[in-house]
């Protein structure tokens, strides 16, 4: 039955990924974009993985489907090893980037592709496949062709072309990277409803910020190799475990900068910038420790406080705008409202609450209150 049909119950590692390694042999050199990564989904959870191109999502989703090996390490789905399962029977389903719809087809025949060419008979597939369009209601669109759908029943029909076969595992390689801006939105929305309704397993990758944020039930941040951070996504973006998931995770990004812990301040090396030492931070740091600083720029007040610089750059994006400022030379970004009338040229002051700084350790870019 659909993976929708199953309850919560207590948490369980759906999929649980183990110490995996890949290696890629690109002509005389190799590319190792997996190196020992660990990772455990619950069911029913929204797992979105995010990170930048090239950073091996897809080749993620790969090896849990099984369509490729991992060097080393273990893959266990629903609590069983299944290295040497081959993918037919690890009842997984992948949707991509083009949702993989055939245009010529139509809704009816693009789920029911997959039944037929696993010969299952007549009768199964036409029950199955008005089952799976009742659950994602698209039922009333079952005969009409991909090019008459708006980009959130598309998604719906691919959605059911993966589950039809019973995969209650769904892994979802950007799939919005081909839609528009306010068709995204829609999307969006609709995966959403989608993932309440089904309680269906999903795995999102992305390099989308605005889609991993907005969709995560958690949130996996991937870089060289390996998760950087995992856990809610607001959590992530509040109190990032290192420097880099700080500085990649938002946007506009964190300004980030080196500092040292002097007279209960953070003094930043460059500019002169002073704020009172964090009162999360004040029993893990000690006189003349030096740290790299940040703050997220959402978190500024501006037109109030002791700290002046000059407005370099004013980039209006709609719902907000970001004042590049020149502190003495320290470079900062700072959220504005968006009818802001700043301009370039202009002097401003602003006031950075301590609760709002974050502390890393220099070395290791590690947050000092999440180390380990």
């Amino acid at each position: 039955m659909w993976c929708s049909l199953g309850e919560r119950g207590a948490a369980l590692e759906y999929v649980k990924l183990v110490d995996v390694w890949k290696t890629y042999k690109v002509k005389k050199t190799s590319v190792t974009p997996l190196r020992g990564l660990n990772l455990s989904v619950d069911k029913g959870e929204l797992v979105v993985v995010l990170g930048p191109s090239g950073e091996g999502k897809t080749t993620l989703l790969r090896i849990i489907a099984g369509l490729l090996r991992q060097d080393r390490g273990h893959v266990y789905l629903r609590g069983e090893l299944v290295d040497d399962v081959p993918p037919k029977d690890r009842n997984v389903a992948m949707v991509f980037q083009s949702y993989a719809i055939y245009p010529f087809m139509s809704v009816y025949d693009n789920i029911a592709f997959p039944l037929k060419l696993a010969h299952r008979p007549k009768k199964e597939i036409d029950e199955k496949v008005k089952e799976v369009a009742k659950l994602l209601r698209i039922d009333d669109i079952l005969y009409k062709k991909p090019a008459q759908l708006s980009g959130g029943q598309r998604q719906r029909v691919a959605i059911a072309k993966a589950l039809v076969k019973g995969a209650d595992i769904l892994l979802m390689d950007e799939p919005m990277a081909n839609l528009d801006a306010q068709v995204r939105v829609f999307a969006r929305e609709e995966l959403k409803k989608l993932h309440r309704e089904l309680k269906t397993t999903i795995i999102y990758v992305t390099h989308d910020q605005v889609e991993a944020l907005s969709l995560a039930t958690k949130l996996a941040v991937l870089h060289d190799g390996v998760i950087q951070d995992y856990g809610d996504p607001m959590d992530v973006y509040r109190r990032p475990r290192n420097s880099w998931v700080a500085s990649f995770v938002g946007n506009p990004p964190m300004n980030l900068f080196e500092a040292m812990v002097a007279c209960g301040n953070v003094i930043a090396k460059a500019g002169g910038l002073k704020v009172g030492v964090p009162p999360a931070y004040k029993d893990v740091v000690k006189e003349w420790q030096e740290v790299i600083a940040g703050f997220r720029p959402d978190d500024v007040k501006v037109g109030t406080g002791d700290v002046e610089g000059v407005v370099t750059m004013v980039e209006r994006v709609g719902a907000y705008t970001v004042l590049h400022v020149d502190v003495n030379g320290l470079s900062l970004r700072l959220l504005q409202p968006s009818l802001s009338t700043v301009s370039r040229g202009e002097r401003v002051r602003f006031e950075v609450p301590p609760e709002a700084v974050l502390l890393f350790d220099p070395k290791t870019g590690l947050n000092l209150l999440r180390r380990g």
